[in-house]
Parts: C-alpha cells; structure tokens; sequence
C-alpha cells in the first residue's frame, strides 16, 4: 500500500478566533512553503475549530496544505440542528475530518455506532476520515483491539483512502507518548490489516498521543507519520516535525 509521509494538527479548542487566525497566518507562512510540503513528499493537514475553518482554508489557499474539521455529522443535510454536515464541508473545501476522538467517546457520547455512521458520511463525500483508534488500558492487547476498531470503522463504508490515527488514550495529554515499540507494534499491525483492502488504497497510519519533535526519528518507517496537538502550537515544533518528515520520506519513499 502506498502512502504518504503525514504531519497533522489538531488545534482543538485552545485557540480563540484572533490566536487561531495569528497561528494559521505563521503555518502559511513557514510550514506550507516548507520543501517537502511543497513537493509533496509531506502530506501536511490542520485541524482548527469549525469557526477558524475559513481563516484556514484563506491562509492555505493555493498551497498543498489540507483543511480539516474536528467532527463531522452521521447525518445527511437535513432537519438535524446544530451539526455540521459533509456536504457542506466538502462544498467549503475540507478534505478531511477527525473521527472518533477519545475526548468525543468519553464526553460527547460518540459510541461505535455513530463513528461508523460518520465515517461513511464522511468518505460518500471525499473527505477523508481520520480514525481516532486506540485502547483505553495499558494491559490490553493493542493491536488486537485497533484492528478490530478499525474494522468497526470502516463497516460498510465507501471506498476510499484513510488515515489511521493510533492514539493509546491513556498517553493522550501525558508528559511523555507511549513506548516506541508499542507505537511500532500496533502501527505495524494497523498497516499490515489495511494491505488487506485493496479499496483503502493510498491510507496512512500516524501516531498521535503526546506527540512531539523527535519522536517520528525514533519511529522511522514503523509509522506513516504524526499526529501532533499541543506540541504544535509552538510553529517551531511544527517545523522540526516536518524536517523529521522530510528524512523520513527520502529514506522510505524514495
């Protein structure tokens, strides 16, 4: 399966309006004229609130850098107040959306069901998921319960690329991300099942859970890339994780 070196940001909700669009002004700025975003070698996506959306899709207007939504609705347009459809993301130009989140299971009430949902609304839309997959608890075999939540993910669902975010929940907002040959051993796991489906061709498996800057070095190719979130609202942290992607993509993709 062939996949691309992917750096993604999730701005969540630290941002207000005026911070995020300050933000989003230095990542266009910095990251997007980056060498290996410019050439493609990096598949570079941001995350931001649905407010901040147009302030992102203006700062990377014309650039290779992807837009996306932190959620999106299970639901076609229709009678459903206060969601955020696919159709019209995919209308505004969002190409890919958060599925799944562990903050959306544990506070929201996303159960199995309606990440399954939204990721086929999803996907009938061209936007790409980004499946949220991990385990809750440190002494669970990983990669067996990833695969199945992948699976569970994708029941039914169009074709079409995705991209795999393992986060372990219990290293999302730690000091430190889990072990690395945890990391290698699920990402390794997730990567073989998608080679499985020939229909998820072009999908990444990324690591997110207190990722940061050094981490995809002690990764090399056992990922396709990070999923960073507080580590990137410094943009330098931003730009060392690129330069990391940049090493990684012309040793493994060349």
């Amino acid at each position: 399966m062939s996949a691309p070196v992917t750096v993604g940001v999730s701005l969540k909700t630290y941002f207000g309006n005026t911070q995020a669009r300050e933000w989003l002004t230095t990542i266009a700025d910095r990251a997007a004229s980056h060498p290996a975003v410019t050439s493609g070698a990096v598949q570079l996506f941001i995350i931001p609130t649905y407010l901040q959306i147009p302030d992102a899709l203006t700062a990377f207007a014309g650039s290779r850098v992807r837009v996306g939504a932190q959620d999106v609705s299970q639901f076609e347009p229709g009678p459903y107040t206060g969601e955020v459809t696919a159709a019209e993301l995919a209308e505004i130009g969002v190409t890919v959306a958060e599925i799944g989140h562990a903050e959306r299971r544990r506070l929201l009430g996303d159960t199995d069901d309606v990440v399954t949902a939204k990721t086929r609304t999803a996907l009938a839309h061209g936007i790409t998921p980004v499946l949220c997959i991990g385990e809750t608890d440190q002494a669970t075999d990983a990669a067996a319960t990833a695969i199945t939540q992948l699976h569970d993910s994708l029941a039914d669902a169009p074709a079409g690329p995705v991209i795999v975010a393992y986060e372990p929940v219990w290293a999302i907002g730690a000091p430190e991300p889990a072990p690395v040959e945890h990391i290698s051993a699920v990402t390794t796991a997730l990567r073989n099942e998608l080679d499985t489906m020939p229909e998820r061709d072009g999908s990444a498996v990324i690591y997110g859970g207190s990722a940061g800057p050094g981490l995809l070095t002690e990764l090399g190719d056992a990922v396709d890339g990070l999923f960073l979130g507080r580590f990137a609202h410094n943009p330098d942290n931003l730009l060392a994780v690129l330069d990391e992607a940049s090493t990684l993509a012309g040793k493994t993709r060349a």
